[in-house]
This record gives C-alpha cells, structure tokens and sequence, in this order.
C-alpha cells in the first residue's frame, strides 16, 4: 500500500509511461474547476501572451483560448509525456500559431525578459524544487504589470490525503503570501473557493482551494 501511495505521488509531480496518461486524464477530470476558476480570475485580455506552467494533458486549452480574442498561449512541462499529450490533443491551436508546448527544468524559463502579459499555474507549488528560484523566474519573463496566479490546494485539506507525505511540499493560504511578497510580488487578491471532487483514492471529499493574484 505504501509503495502504491508512493507510486501514485511520483505519477503525480512527473507522469510517465501508460500510468501516466491514466493519470494525467484523472488529473485533468479532478482538477478542472480549479484549472477554469484560475484561468477565468486572470480575465485574459486580446492579445495577451499567457505561460502556463505544469499543463499537464491541456484539456482546458479551448475554454483558455475561448475568453479573450486572438491569445498566444505558451505551455511548460518537466513531464515529456504530459507535452507530447497536450501537443497530440491541440494540434489545432499549433498549426494556427497560437499555442506551444515545451519542456523545462522546473526552474529555469526558456524565455526572454518581460514576455508575458499573464502567467498561471495550478497544482504545481507542492513540487517546485526551488521556489524562490523559480518565482524569480516568473517575475523575470512577465511583463510590467503583468498579473500571475497561483492556485493550491490548502495544507489542512492536503495534510489528510495519504499519498502526500512522499515528496509534497504543503503551504497553507499565509504561507504562499509571504514566498510570493519575499520575490517582490504585489498580492492584489486572494480568492477561497471550496469544491467537491472525486479523490486521487475515489473518495468524494471537500476541497478549499487558493487562487492568488499578483502583479509585478
């Protein structure tokens, strides 16, 4: 059982092989409401240039490019898989110019200073490896008053999942305020929202989740 939660953990942080797209798929389907609370919160403008990181599968790609006209989406993944995945599903969006996916270390951003007008993540602080090296990252490719937000599950909610205690990081609300003001962002809000979804063990539970907005 110990080993399975440990499996279930690692498949989590970094999908792979035939497990990782049963994964992926699970992830997407439970972390949807979570994905378009974000992604809504942002109100993405015409013309703006958005970076996600940890896109997994990128199911949610059509509601993103549905809010705003003419966007440029970017996505970045550490999983090889969960790029491949997301390239296979949109192609669409590639041949028309306006969606990428690519790899990257977790830390370090292939792209140039002052990049993006607006950057997301959801999902992905439990297993950021450096945090203060990537939120300076993040600071560094987005655009002067460019807005970027951070969506999480809350630390009371995480602490009582079983597969947590092998490689996750939890932060509760407080916690991700403080990295986020020590890497010179301004919070402009931070939204509660409670949700009832499917477990990664197939229980139905209550999940508080945090989606906070700064601006650099």
């Amino acid at each position: 059982m110990k080993d399975d939660l440990k499996d279930l953990a690692k498949q989590l942080g970094n999908p792979e092989g035939e497990t990782g797209i049963e994964v992926a798929n699970m992830m997407n389907a439970t972390n949807i409401g979570m994905t378009k609370h974000t992604i809504t919160s942002l109100n993405l403008d015409k013309n703006d240039i958005v970076l996600e990181l940890g896109h997994g599968n990128c199911g949610h790609l059509p509601f993103l490019m549905n809010q705003a006209k003419n966007l440029k989406y970017f996505g970045l993944e550490i999983s090889e898989l969960m790029q491949q995945e997301a390239t296979k599903s949109n192609q669409n969006y590639i041949e028309n110019n306006s969606a990428k996916f690519e790899l990257y270390n977790g830390t370090e951003i292939p792209f140039d200073d002052a990049a993006f007008d607006k950057i997301f993540t959801v999902n992905t602080l439990y297993f950021w490896k450096n945090p203060d090296l990537l939120l300076n990252e993040i600071y560094r490719v987005l655009k002067p008053n460019g807005i970027f937000a951070l969506t999480f599950a809350d630390k009371s909610f995480m602490d009582k999942l079983p597969f947590t205690p092998f490689g996750f990081n939890l932060y509760s609300l407080k916690d991700a305020e403080e990295l986020l003001q020590k890497n010179q962002f301004k919070i402009l809000n931070s939204i509660s929202q409670t949700e009832q979804v499917s477990s990664k063990t197939n229980e139905m539970v209550n999940r508080s989740f945090f989606t906070v907005l700064v601006k650099k």
